[in-house]
Parts: C-alpha cells; sequence; structure tokens
C-alpha cells in the first residue's frame, strides 16, 4: 500500500504546494481530509477541484486551540506547515516560532488525540552544502539558515515524542521539489517557476551566483506520494528518511533546460549570491528505496516539461506577475529590528 486508505487524515500547511499534491492524493485513495492553513502561502484554488471532499480550516499552527480542533478524531496527521529559507533571511524569529513552536503545538495535539501517526516533514536545507557525496540521512547537519536549522529542531522534537512513547512518528525529508502550482512571487519564490515565467516573457534568467551551486531536484507528485507511501509503511516508524531523486543538477543547467523548453535564447543573467546559499545538494534515496521498494524516478527533462506546460496553461504573463518576482526576493522581507542595527 503506498497511500492510507479510508482514514481520516489532518494536513496542516495543505493548502500549499506540496501539501495540495499531497492530499490530492490522499483524496483520491478515499480518505477524509481535513486542511489547516493559515494561507500565506498556499491558497484556497490548490484544493478548489475538491469540493466539498476536502474541509480547509483557515489558522496557524500557532493556535494550539485550532491545531486541537483540526487533529481531533484523525487518524493520521501529515505536518508540512512552515515558513520558508528566504522569509528566514530577515525575521527569523517568525520562522523559528512556527517551524518550532507551531511543530510542538502540532505533535502535542496528535499525541492527545491518540493519532496514529504523525509525519513531520523536514527539508534537505538541514543538510547544508555537501562536502561528500551522496547525502545519507546520516550525514552531518551544518544549516546555513534559520530555516534549515528550525526544521532540524523540528526533527528532534519530534524524534523525541516517539522514544518517549507519547506519539508514533516518522521523519522525511524532501530535497528540492518543483512542478505544477510551485511558488513563484515575493519572497515565496522558488527558481524554476521564476526561471520558466521569465523565459515565457521573452526575459533571461536571473541566478543568483554563478549557477555552479547544485541541487537534487524532485517532482512534486513524486515527492507526494512518497510521503504518503512512508505514512502508509508500519516499518518506518521512528526513522528519518530522504526523499529525493539521487542525482545532482547544477542550477545553470536548469536554466539551460527552461530555455530549450521555451524557445529562449537570451543567455542567463548572473547576479551576486544569496545570503547563506546551499552551494551542493545531491542526496541518497537508499534507505527510502530498501523501506518502501522504489524511489522517485522522474528525471529533470520531464518534470521541466510538465511544469512548463503547466505554467503556460495556468499563469498567464502579465505585468503583475513579472513584477511579483523581484530579483532579489529575500530583501522585500521588511527585517526585524536587531538586523537593522
Amino acid at each position: 500500500m503506498l497511500t492510507p486508505s479510508a482514514s481520516r487524515i489532518a494536513v496542516t500547511g495543505g493548502a500549499g504546494f506540496i501539501g495540495s499534491h499531497l492530499v490530492d492524493q490522499l483524496v483520491a485513495a478515499g480518505n477524509q481530509v481535513t486542511v489547516l492553513d493559515d494561507l500565506s502561502s498556499g491558497s484556497r484554488e490548490n484544493l478548489s477541484h475538491h469540493g466539498n471532499r476536502v474541509e480547509l480550516v483557515e489558522g496557524s499552527v500557532l493556535d494550539a486551540a485550532a491545531v486541537e480542533r483540526v487533529v481531533r478524531g484523525a487518524q493520521y496527521v501529515f505536518h508540512l506547515a512552515t515558513r520558508n529559507v528566504r522569509m528566514s533571511l530577515r525575521q527569523p524569529s517568525l520562522v523559528h516560532e512556527v517551524n518550532v513552536a507551531g511543530t510542538y503545538n502540532v505533535l502535542k495535539a496528535a499525541a492527545g488525540a491518540r493519532v496514529t501517526r504523525l509525519l513531520y516533514c523536514s527539508s534537505s536545507e538541514v543538510y547544508g552544502s555537501a562536502v561528500s557525496v551522496p547525502m545519507a540521512e546520516d550525514y552531518t547537519f551544518r544549516p546555513e539558515t534559520i530555516y534549515g536549522a528550525s526544521k532540524l529542531a523540528g526533527e528532534y522534537y519530534t524524534h523525541v515524542f516517539h522514544r518517549s512513547g507519547w506519539l508514533e512518528t516518522v521523519v522525511a525529508r524532501p530535497f528540492n521539489t518543483y512542478g505544477p502550482r510551485e511558488h513563484y512571487a515575493f519572497d515565496r519564490g522558488e527558481v524554476i517557476p521564476r526561471f520558466i515565467l521569465r523565459a515565457l516573457a521573452g526575459l533571461p534568467p536571473v541566478i543568483h551566483g554563478d549557477g555552479t551551486q547544485t541541487r537534487d531536484f524532485t517532482y512534486v507528485e513524486e515527492t507526494a506520494r512518497y510521503l504518503a507511501a512512508i505514512m502508509a509503511t508500519p516499518a518506518a516508524a521512528g526513522q528519518t528518511l530522504n526523499v529525493c531523486r539521487g542525482e545532482e543538477v547544477a542550477i545553470r543547467e536548469i536554466a539551460a533546460q527552461v530555455a530549450k523548453l521555451t524557445g529562449l535564447k537570451q543567455a542567463p543573467v548572473c547576479l551576486a549570491p544569496r545570503p547563506n546559499d546551499v552551494l551542493r545538494l545531491y542526496g541518497d534515496p537508499s534507505k527510502l528505496r530498501k523501506l518502501v521498494d522504489s524511489a522517485p524516478a522522474t528525471g529533470i527533462e520531464e518534470g521541466l516539461s510538465r511544469t512548463v506546460t503547466w505554467f503556460r496553461r495556468h499563469v498567464p504573463v502579465t505585468e503583475a506577475v513579472l513584477a511579483s518576482m523581484q530579483l532579489e526576493n529575500w530583501a522585500a522581507v521588511p527585517a526585524e529590528p536587531w538586523l537593522e542595527r
């Protein structure tokens, strides 16, 4: 079984990019799904095609009472709600609160509700830049940002709940997920949709750094599929699992592939590196493959082709869309006062 079925499931962050694709798969398998999302980066539109088959509760994981209401009666809880890496450069306190205190609220509520299992969705950002590859789950941790550190803190809290016997948990570490519905606007904007939308407007891709930095890209439907598979696998209890394809791809190669798919002739523009950027990520999916008999397999060319097609159909390249993609999108976030001193 790759997906829990005929269950009541709560998903925090379920209106977001990865979360909404996970909800798609859970609903398709016949589950009753309740989503908690503050819609700071997610949207109702991401779930609208489900009609009344999904209950969306607008609220924050920082609201303990709201979390308790959503997980009450659930058999499984997927915790995906988070604040992103770029926000952590300027608003580290908010990122800490949501990613650490919010995770603690979800763990407590799930334990109190006696759910069967909770899956905590972490991030490959806990590793920092790779020194040796591929990076297995026991690789040294050296997060470069408060985001990465906060996701690692959430992992530790999740494992303590499991080891204490309070709640059965599992930790999944997705690497760089991309695909339909991926964020492109403001500080939420990710590199692939920004490349695509600029290319569709006839504008060159903008790379921060020289483009040699690498990531292990995973197509979003596969990330969602393997989150569900991990939840449904009894032997995953108490484990930490990379969710990745196991392929290292440079950012400049992504730019080249997007140009090929869109017919763009202009060369990339390289700007100063993003602060605290991870320079190399390349995951090892061996443990995942052993546990659930497979791992993500969609190649970057195929995944990018699907993604370009989706953005062509669903995101008109208007002046407003282009204006939302500031070049240094992390700098648009107001800085906490102590960072300005």
